[in-house]
């Protein structure tokens, strides 16, 4: 097996953004990937280059008449995917597809032993659900890749990890009555921040009851609420002993996002994603695949990135 993570690079993958000056920019990767080098971490990974995704595998989440949306759109760079946050562009179809295609591809070398860990910075696109693009997320390659995991390569139990500000609506609601995918999401409280659930109280439902976690925390949260919060978190993925840990590690609950209100430091990534390994160890064979999420001031989402890959490197 390689004992260096697997981080995926490259322009194919960095156009995915809405246009200079948008949150969700087109220059995300270079930030991050700038001060990763002045970190020294280049020397301790391996780089792998951004795979495009066929259509029959977005059609495994995606339904086939959205799919089709998405490419008429895409032709044609007019008009609104969803109800006003996310944008067409010329080419935003291949764009996402690269996206999706390099998650899957880390999916792919973590189960052959390829790499130790994988790490897709622009990817974690959560909010898109089967038949709509929702806040800035066109594909869900999250829910692409549980899908995957399950009708390609046969793992069926799976721990999706999200410390995203946002709620990762697209996941949970997907899959709320599936009890084998175990959903763990800490998130600002809906009823500041955008997309409004993720209530404690959603917990899945029928026979998933109990296989989602949801914490909300309320707007100015800091490391320390996190860390109490993510006992819970720890905890209820290690009693559900997953066989694959998909980690959504959004850079916008770091203090000073132009969009949310939570107050982490880049220790609190660091932190998740090194107990994350540790029970990636634990219970599957170390197959952790993070995604870098959402995050909108690029000094805060190079760091919060920099750390994910710090502890990555050090597991």
């Amino acid at each position: 097996m390689a004992t260096t993570p697997c981080v995926y690079l490259g322009p194919d993958l960095a156009r995915y953004g809405f246009g200079h000056g948008h949150p969700f920019g087109p220059d995300r990767l270079d930030a991050f990937w700038h001060y990763a080098q002045s970190q020294g971490l280049e020397a301790h990974i391996t780089q792998c280059t951004p795979v495009s995704a066929p259509i029959e595998a977005l059609e495994r989440f995606h339904t086939r008449d959205y799919v089709e949306r998405v490419i008429r759109q895409s032709a044609t760079g007019e008009g609104w995917l969803d109800q006003g946050d996310t944008p067409a562009f010329p080419g935003i179809h291949e764009a996402a597809c690269f996206v999706v295609g390099s998650v899957l591809d880390a999916v792919r070398r973590l189960l052959k032993g390829d790499c130790v860990r994988a790490f897709v910075p622009i990817a974690g696109l959560h909010h898109a659900r089967r038949d709509s693009a929702a806040g800035f997320c066109v594909y869900n390659d999250c829910g692409i890749a549980i899908e995957t995991l399950r009708q390609v390569h046969g793992v069926r139990r799976i721990a999706y990890v999200d410390i995203d500000a946002h709620h990762g609506d697209g996941v949970f609601y997907s899959f709320e009555d599936d009890p084998d995918l175990l959903f763990a999401d800490l998130h600002e409280d809906g009823r500041w921040l955008y997309p409004g659930s993720g209530a404690a109280d959603e917990t899945g439902t029928g026979a998933a009851v109990g296989s989602k976690l949801n914490i909300p925390l309320p707007p100015g949260a800091g490391d320390d609420e996190f860390h109490a919060a993510w006992e819970r978190v720890e905890q209820f993925v290690d009693r559900q002993a997953p066989e694959f840990i998909l980690f959504q590690c959004g850079a916008d609950s770091i203090d000073g996002d132009p969009i949310t209100h939570l107050r982490y430091t880049p220790a609190a990534h660091r932190h998740a994603t090194a107990r994350l390994c540790v029970l990636a160890d634990r219970h599957c064979q170390g197959r952790l695949l993070a995604m870098g999420g959402g995050g909108y001031n690029r000094t805060n989402l190079a760091r919060a990135w920099s750390a994910v890959l710090e502890a990555l490197v050090a597991s």
